[in-house]
């Protein structure tokens, strides 16, 4: 891992690092390659780290390497990007919140209509797959007065988190055990999930191929820049935009 990086990229998967041509990917994560020494790069997805290892794996052709670090769960887990195993520095005191809230979000959420567990071995959050149409929106603001953080992205994911826990919170806290320079660092994505990110005050860049709902909220986003790539043709895209351009050329 860099000691001094001059960019830290903390970067979605799924229609953001994963998104675009094979061409495009490609190159980028080519690029990727050749600057790690330089470049500090952070995967920040709703997959948990049994998922993140199949994306590794299948993508591989295509040159994609292990990040040096992991932002999963949506927030709620921190990992190693080499060996993906969990840093326990990060992850203890998400997990110390969740053990006394899950026993109480499990008996509201049982049984609800329009609400589909996710086959995934998530931690210290529960996922689902939603069916808006069925599903009962009141439920929202009770699960919050439990103490939990409810996001839900993509018109189809909803994911249950322990309060005050979601990307954004626990990229803050990377980067303070990091002492990261904040003016280095880039964030990009491309779905409601991602707003969390967004809302840090951190350089940002929303890919062209963001889902509407979170387009809707790029006028009160101040840092954020709305490429017209998509996928990793948008996060290159800006990354020229916030100046970083010299470590693509």
């Amino acid at each position: 891992m860099p000691e001094h990086p001059e960019l830290v990229l903390v970067t979605d998967l799924d229609g953001t690092l994963l998104g675009g041509g094979s061409e495009e990917r490609r190159g980028f994560y080519r690029w990727l390659a050749e600057q790690r020494e330089r470049v500090l790069h952070v995967f920040c997805t709703g997959r948990d780290l049994g998922a993140i290892a199949q994306v590794l794996g299948d993508d591989e052709p295509l040159g994609l390497a292990a990040p040096h670090l992991v932002i999963g769960d949506v927030g709620c887990t921190v990992a190693c990007g080499s060996s993906l195993l969990p840093i326990p520095l990060a992850v203890n005191p998400i997990e110390q919140r969740w053990q006394a809230l899950e026993p109480r979000l499990r008996t509201l959420l049982e049984g609800r209509p329009g609400l589909e567990l996710q086959p995934m071995s998530s931690n210290r959050r529960l996922a689902f797959y939603v069916d808006l149409d069925q599903f009962d929106l009141g439920l929202i603001p009770v699960l919050e007065a439990e103490g939990a953080t409810v996001v839900m992205s993509d018109n189809r994911y909803f994911d249950v988190l322990p309060g005050g826990v979601n990307k954004g919170s626990t990229l803050l806290s990377l980067l303070e055990w990091l002492e990261a320079d904040h003016a280095t660092v880039v964030t990009a994505g491309d779905t409601l999930n991602d707003l969390a990110m967004f809302e840090t005050g951190l350089k940002g860049v929303m890919v062209g191929n963001a889902e509407p709902a979170l387009v809707e909220q790029l006028p009160r986003l101040s840092g954020v820049y709305h490429a017209q790539g998509h996928g990793c043709q948008g996060i290159a895209e800006g990354l020229r935009h916030f100046g970083f351009g010299h470590l693509m050329d």
